[in-house]
């Protein structure tokens, strides 16, 4: 069942790479990035009320909201980086090196979480930097 949202989310990623640079021609990174916060906010916020998820808002730990306010922080960092080298940038580029994340997620989870990875995994990982390397700097 994750199969889906995840390719959904690989089709949504690279509409936001062209929609951004075309939409930040002329205009400063980090007001584009604000207003793109603003309309995932609104949206985001929507969809949980409509589907009655903010129920659990009051269950939360103090440990489940040091770890949301830091993954947002973190979006928030890489949005700001993101729109910046967009702006800089051809998508060309910026999108291979912005994918480096698969693999930088995929060391940080064996690091921090304690998760495994198969030599399939590693071997992936390896070909995303490669390709990485070869879409940007061949």
């Amino acid at each position: 069942m994750w199969l889906p949202y995840a390719l959904l989310s690989a089709v949504f990623a690279a509409l936001t790479a062209i929609f951004a640079k075309i939409g930040i021609k002329g205009v400063n990174s980090d007001l584009a990035t604000a207003i793109r916060t603003v309309v995932i906010l609104v949206l985001a916020w929507g969809i949980a009320i409509a589907r009655g998820a903010t129920a659990g808002l009051p269950a939360l730990t103090q440990r489940t909201w040091l770890f949301l306010v830091l993954s947002g922080l973190a979006t928030g960092a890489s949005w700001l980086c993101y729109f910046r080298a967009l702006q800089l940038g051809p998508v060309t580029k910026v999108a291979p090196v912005d994918k480096l994340s698969v693999a930088l997620s995929l060391l940080l989870a064996v690091v921090f979480l304690g998760e495994s990875i198969s030599a399939r995994g590693a071997l992936g990982a390896g070909l995303i930097l490669a390709g990485t390397v070869v879409l940007v700097w061949a």
